[in-house]
């Protein structure tokens, strides 16, 4: 295992521990859909990029931890509401059964809604300039919104087989995209770099976060179920529109690996302190889960 694997898994470690502490815990039946969706595996992108982008430079461990813990609580909300009948109509998440399965519909939406407003308490909760806290707010509010993961997964649901490559790279960028370089963002927020470097780290999520969304397209194709956690070709099976359908699967490898070199080459100016967010971008787009 390489030194950057090494980095990876401790800070899923971290973010896990984290995680396990802020959500809330008494035993009823929300809470235990809240903990069930959020604490059952995934890979933790999003909260490995906050504590990648912090590390270019210095911040209270406490603040990367909950801001951490905001983002993926963001994440496991839209994925609660993603899997439900009216949207993927998804049975497997993360290799076991999705919310509304080992629950019901009615306590998989709350669930969900419960998780969301909890991210922004946590943001509320950090130690940081409270000017710099709104920003982190407006970010994240705007990531998550209508112009961000809902406006996304809206155009998911129209999207037809004359949707051209732009309309697909505006849709995973509101669906996707937005939150990953949101992360960054709050990383560097978080360790207060220049303005202009902050800059590099959102053209830098710009490029993986599509990436991203592209190699989980062809991963729904080439990985089984014990790979990839869902049930494989289950966008085939629900008619979505991927990368893979469009252009296929050969082109939409060459896409991803192309956007991942852009990715490394806008980190240049930051020189050897984003070595690991190049090794991320690496990353993002040769795993198989």
């Amino acid at each position: 295992m390489t030194d950057f694997e090494n980095l990876l898994n401790n800070y899923r470690d971290q973010v896990n521990k984290s995680l396990q502490e802020v959500l809330p815990s008494e035993g009823s039946l929300i809470t235990e859909a809240m903990r069930y969706s959020v604490l059952n595996g995934g890979k933790r992108l999003r909260p490995i990029l906050v504590y990648l982008s912090s590390d270019l430079s210095h911040c209270d461990q406490k603040s990367r931890d909950f801001s951490a813990c905001a983002v993926e609580l963001i994440h496991c909300y839209s994925l609660i509401h993603d899997d439900l009948p009216s949207m993927d109509n998804d049975d497997l998440r993360r290799g076991k059964p999705t919310c509304h399965i080992k629950f019901d519909e009615a306590t998989a939406i709350l669930a969900g809604d419960a998780l969301q407003p909890l991210a922004f308490e946590l943001i509320c909760e950090i130690n940081i300039k409270e000017e710099t806290k709104t920003v982190i707010l407006s970010k994240l509010a705007s990531a998550s919104g209508f112009s961000g993961m809902v406006g996304g997964q809206v155009k998911d649901i129209q999207m037809n087989y004359e949707a051209t490559v732009e309309e697909l790279d505006v849709m995973h960028f509101q669906k996707t995209g937005r939150l990953i370089q949101t992360s960054l963002e709050i990383g560097g927020l978080l360790s207060n770099l220049e303005e202009e470097n902050i800059k590099l780290l959102n053209l830098y999520g710009e490029k993986i976060g599509l990436a991203f969304q592209i190699q989980d397209d062809i991963i729904d194709i080439e990985s089984p179920a014990s790979l990839s956690g869902k049930n494989q070709g289950s966008d085939i099976v629900q008619n979505k529109i991927t990368y893979p359908s469009v252009v296929g699967v050969d082109e939409s490898k060459s896409k991803a690996h192309k956007l991942a070199e852009e990715a490394k080459e806008i980190l240049v100016p930051l020189s050897e302190k984003a070595d690991n967010l190049r090794f991320l971008a690496d990353y993002v787009v040769t795993r198989n889960n």
